[in-house]
């Protein structure tokens, strides 16, 4: 009798506890969905805001401004509009790629980025919007102003000049590589110690090529060995740590052994043959003057595009 005295009494008191929850997350709910900004009719939520904050916050010494966080959200909307108004819609595995590579270089997969960004306060979808946004809009302005954005090779040179003038010495001299990629292959799936056995018959390799006359048809004969077509690579496209690798192996010899996706893979290099047309001293300056063109002109554009869109602050 006391114990059914007790529930009766008690149920009354959970309602009312459940009914308040209800009322405090109803109003989390409103308070994320409240719209802070339209730009052409498409709004911007305090949810928006909050996202992209946290988001931005993770990659800077100090949290933006609270304007400086909707002016981002403005600009995007404005560049994915623009960017369809050209039929430029990125597709989602573009986006979720470079999702993808970004939880790469930090030394995760998709999974646990989306974790790390939920844990920080922010999401996925923010991470992905902003993606989505610069893959557009730099589709867009590279599209639509090819010709403004071309570097005449006059100007490289006249750069590059310069930068040697001043002490600041550019590698004018590059290579073009001949080689041919060769795969030690490991099934998808196998153990650590499966991949560490290819190394070592890898280094046993490397030890026995001594050209590539008669060392690739001797790779290609090996179990479980692929031999691809060759290939051509210019120093000015190669990472320094790839042309560092390449510069210091000896025409006729295999690169050191990297695991792949396919298992283990090296480079005989076949040919290198010295260029001047393009190096990596001149890529870097062409790069670093196409940044600036490139910046130039997005910002004239988005600023035509602020210009004309109907914005409206709630």
């Amino acid at each position: 009798m006391w114990l059914s005295s007790m529930g009766a009494r008690a149920r009354p008191l959970a309602t009312a506890v459940i009914a308040a929850a209800a009322v405090i997350a109803g109003a989390s709910m409103a308070w994320s969905q409240q719209v802070v900004a339209l730009v052409d009719g498409t709004p911007i939520t305090e949810l928006d805001i909050a996202q992209r904050t946290k988001l931005e916050q993770m990659g800077a010494p100090k949290p933006p401004s609270r304007q400086a966080v909707i002016d981002m959200l403005i600009d995007e909307i404005l560049e994915v509009r623009e960017a369809k108004q050209y039929s430029i819609d990125v597709p989602e595995s573009e986006v979720e790629s470079a999702y993808a590579n970004i939880a790469d270089h930090m030394g995760a997969d998709a999974k646990k980025l989306t974790e790390i960004l939920d844990h920080a306060g922010s999401s996925a979808t923010a991470l992905k919007n902003r993606l989505r946004a610069q893959l557009a809009w730099n589709a867009l302005v590279r599209g639509r102003y090819k010709a403004t954005l071309e570097i005449p090779d006059s100007d490289v040179e006249a750069a590059l000049q310069l930068h040697q003038n001043q002490g600041d010495e550019k590698k004018d001299v590059g290579y073009e590589y001949t080689m041919r990629p060769i795969i030690l292959i490991v099934r998808t799936g196998s153990p650590a110690a499966a991949y560490e056995a290819r190394k070592r018959d890898a280094d046993a390799l490397r030890t026995r090529f001594q050209n590539c006359a008669d060392g690739i048809p001797f790779a290609r004969a090996l179990n479980d060995v692929a031999v691809r077509d060759q290939v051509l690579k210019f120093s000015a496209d190669l990472p320094d740590q790839l042309r560092a690798i390449l510069d210091g192996t000896e025409v006729g010899h295999l690169t050191p052994p990297e695991t792949t996706a396919e298992g283990v893979q090296m480079f005989a290099v076949c040919g290198k043959r010295q260029t001047k047309n393009d190096t990596p001293g001149k890529k870097q300056i062409r790069d670093e003057i196409f940044e600036k063109k490139f910046s130039a002109q997005a910002k004239r554009y988005l600023q035509q595009l602020r210009r004309e869109a109907m914005i409206e602050y709630k």
